[in-house]
Formats: structure tokens, C-alpha cells, sequence
């Protein structure tokens, strides 16, 4: 694999081809529900000296249902993570959906995530680039992979170089994700961090009807065949208790299992990369 471009996010140093994590639940619970989470995955990730950025969601906008559980809000909810980084001493990501919401967010935690349903919004991904935080786009589910050198571009020419692209699975049909392991290299030849959310990609879209559903029975084998083609990161959402989840617990991994699947993750990576385990 060649090497992709070398930066910071908050305290960890992503690219170059050193395998990271970005994990955490779906969505904000509560304080305490997050900070577990956090202390959890930071030990886990410590353990096996793989670098780990946290990810929790203060607002999740695009829920199936006008009856399902968002998040606290912007002000409550980037507080609870402002608080999580700086009592753990862990970078923190989260989504933001609008403009309006950018500035606030990139005071409080080091990654701003652009969604999926959202990569194409030319207004939106300038704000992110233009805040001081590194920006990550989820490649949208009706895009091409090489279409995502339009939005590289797009934060690009306002100087920012601190990038990763996520694959989170391509529209099959109805009510069903596909991903096509060609676009990771696709998009590793952008010259970025590659990152693959493996738990969206098995994500079943409004599949419970007034919810999603998901396949998480298949996120350890297509977590090992995505690091196997070669990306730089791997994302997961994680939770304790996925059948209580507020939100995505269908395709969250239960996080009993997470260290021996990243054991695994580890080893495959040095592998494809070259490089020694350490």
C-alpha cells in the first residue's frame, strides 16, 4: 500500500499506513453512558497500542422516525464530549449538519464529520475545512468513489489537508447497503486516509420499518476483508447493550467483543502494510 498524507487529530497521528479506530455509540445517551464508552474503548485501544479517536453523535438528523431519539443537542450534547476529551485525554469526532453548527463544534472536539447525505453540500464541507478541525466525509450512498475527488477538491482549496475519507456502503436496492471493496483503494489513491465504517455498511435502511435494521453478524468478516484491501482506519459503532441502543443498535457491535476482533484487525493490517507489529 502506498503511504497516504501524515497528520494529527487532537493527541493521534493518523495515515502513513498505521492502522487507527474511530469508535463510540451512535448517538449521545447520557454523560455517564458516554464517558463509560469512552474509558472502555480508550483501555481497549491502549491495550493494543492502536490509536483511537472517540466518536459520539450530539444530533442525529437523519433518523428513520419523527418519533426516534436524536440526541441532547448541540449545546447539552458537544459539553458532554468537550468533557469527554479533556477528562480522558481522547480526540473526539462528531457530526455536524449544518453551517450553522460548525464553528460551536470545532470549539469542542477535534474531527468534524461530514454525513453521507450530506458529502455533496458545497457550504457545508467549506465550513468544516475552514474551522481548524480535520474534517472526515462519509462518502454518500448514491456516490461513485472516484466522485469523492470533487469534494476532496472542495476542502482542498481552502487549505486544508488534514482529510479522511469513510466508506459506508453503496444503495442496493431497497432497504439495503452494498459495499464494493474496489472503492477503497479508489479512494486511497486520492491521497487521504482511508477510513471503512463497517457497522454502517451492514446498516438496513428504514429495514424495521419505523427504524433501520442491520447485519452485525457480518461485521467481523467484512471489518478483516476491508483492512485486508487496505485502509488506513476502521470505524464501529459501539455499545454495551446494542438492544437498548438508542439509536443504530440493529449494526452496533456489542463491545465484549471488540478487543478480540481489533487483535485480529491489528495483525492483518501489519501484514498488507509491511510493517512489524509493535
Amino acid at each position: 500500500m502506498n503511504d497516504t498524507s501524515l497528520f494529527n487529530i487532537g493527541n493521534v497521528q493518523v495515515g502513513g499506513n498505521r492502522f487507527f479506530l474511530i469508535a463510540g455509540p451512535c448517538v449521545i445517551e447520557s454523560s455517564d453512558h458516554c464517558h463509560f464508552m469512552a474509558r472502555q474503548l480508550k483501555a481497549l485501544s491502549a491495550n493494543l497500542k492502536i490509536p483511537f479517536i472517540f466518536k459520539a453523535s450530539f444530533d442525529k438528523a437523519n433518523r428513520t422516525s419523527l418519533s426516534s431519539y436524536r440526541g441532547p443537542g448541540l449545546q447539552e450534547g458537544l459539553s458532554i464530549l468537550q468533557s469527554v476529551r479533556r477528562e480522558l485525554d481522547v480526540a473526539v469526532l462528531t457530526d455536524v449538519h449544518e453551517v450553522a453548527q460548525v464553528a460551536r463544534a470545532a470549539e469542542s472536539v477535534d474531527c468534524l464529520q461530514i454525513p453521507a447525505y450530506l458529502s455533496r453540500q458545497t457550504d457545508l464541507l467549506l465550513a468544516a475545512a475552514q474551522s481548524g478541525c480535520a474534517v472526515n466525509v462519509k462518502k454518500g450512498q448514491f456516490l461513485a468513489p472516484w466522485d469523492m475527488k470533487h469534494v476532496v477538491d472542495k476542502l482542498t482549496s481552502t487549505g486544508c489537508r488534514r482529510i479522511l475519507l469513510t466508506e459506508r456502503g453503496t444503495c442496493f436496492g431497497y432497504n439495503n447497503l452494498v459495499v464494493d471493496m474496489r472503492s477503497l483503494p479508489i479512494l486511497r489513491g486520492l491521497g487521504f486516509p482511508v477510513v471503512y465504517d463497517v457497522t454502517h455498511s451492514l446498516q438496513l435502511p428504514g429495514g424495521q420499518a419505523d427504524s433501520s435494521g442491520g447485519e452485525p453478524q457480518f461485521i467481523g468478516p467484512l471489518a478483516r476483508a476491508g483492512v485486508a484491501v487496505g485502509v488506513d482506519g476502521v470505524f464501529m459503532e459501539v455499545h454495551d447493550n446494542p438492544a437498548a441502543a438508542l439509536s443504530d443498535g440493529p449494526n452496533s457491535l456489542f463491545l465484549n467483543k471488540v478487543e478480540s476482533l481489533l487483535r485480529q484487525l491489528v495483525e492483518i493490517s501489519a501484514m498488507v502494510s509491511g510493517r512489524e507489529l509493535s
